[in-house]
């Protein structure tokens, strides 16, 4: 079952084409992954998914409902983490966490939460005087409150210290593990990748691929880094130049990083063994969620000109 689906959806400002003929499913239960840098389309999104903007075109449905026209029963099945939000004057977090609670019509123990978050010992505090990261813990905070049957964390870790994006990690595995499905929109491949299951790229207001990590390295033909130790370096270690899979070598010490197809690994490892340069230490490491994206971008904007 899709939790959330939308079909050619479009959102236009005046001349300004934001969301260009998304076609998106996020099945129930799954993290997905929403990448782009900032202005490609992703906060519209999610406004629209909620009901806070309409689609110029197209359609979008969540829990099987039209957002235009049920934005308030899908916002009450819905914990949000919304990109630059702005806390009440005057209230404390404990005053934000009750209304959020009371609002989505959900049932949690607020003491819990804020301790769960960090904040039981400044939840009387006005929240407008938190720091960036507890201003972002509070957001968690609510958003998680009474197990919602959807998550959408719109940058989530913004402000955060390795110790609350620790918590956030956790916060979104304990979510799936309870069958809530999570919507992660960020510019911060390296924490979307550490959660994932799937990941769509969006550019430009253009989704240009959707699928797994290791599918999307597998489709770009994405390449390897073989770092291998050896015993010494032969004076013609550049014959591995002359293999085909190879990319480019480079020299330090008794280190080699040799940049490679996926598959030619044991051709360079057994190719330094005939050349007398026995390999004590390998390891390998391919493309990051950064290089894939880099590359999906590159190529959209190339093909633009």
């Amino acid at each position: 079952m899709n939790i959330i689906e939308t079909d050619l959806l479009t959102k236009r400002y005046g001349r300004t084409l934001a969301v260009d003929s998304l076609d998106l499913s996020v099945r129930e239960g799954e993290v997905f992954g929403f990448l782009g840098p900032n202005g490609s389309g992703k906060s519209t999104t999610i406004d629209t998914l909620l009901g806070f903007v309409y689609p110029s075109s197209g359609t979008a449905s969540v829990f099987g409902m039209d957002p235009a026209e049920d934005g308030k029963a899908i916002r009450q099945r819905t914990g949000v983490v919304p990109d630059g939000c702005e806390l009440m004057s005057g209230w404390t977090g404990r005053d934000h966490l009750e209304f959020e609670i009371e609002s989505r019509g959900v049932e949690a123990d607020v003491d819990a939460q804020l301790e769960r978050f960090g904040l039981l010992e400044d939840a009387d505090r006005v929240a407008t005087g938190y720091s960036r990261g507890m201003t972002q813990r509070l957001l968690l905070a609510m958003a998680s409150a009474g197990d919602p049957d959807l998550l959408i964390l719109d940058e989530p870790s913004t402000g955060l210290d390795p110790n609350g994006v620790a918590v956030m990690q956790e916060l979104v595995r304990e979510a799936v593990e309870s069958g809530t499905t999570v919507f992660f929109s960020s510019h911060q491949l390296s924490q979307v990748e550490s959660v994932c299951d799937r990941v769509g790229i969006l550019h430009e207001g253009a989704l240009l691929a959707t699928d797994s990590i290791d599918s999307l390295r597998s489709t770009m033909g994405a390449t390897t880094y073989l770092r291998v130790s050896v015993d010494r370096v032969p004076s013609d270690v550049d014959s591995l130049q002359e293999l085909d899979a190879v990319d480019d070598i480079r020299i330090d010490g008794r280190n080699l990083q040799v940049q490679c197809d996926g598959d030619a690994q044991l051709t360079v490892l057994n190719h330094l063994d005939q050349l007398g340069a026995t390999p004590r230490h390998f390891e390998t490491e391919r493309a990051s969620l950064q290089e894939i994206f880099r590359s999906y971008t590159s190529e959209s904007t190339a093909g633009a000109d």
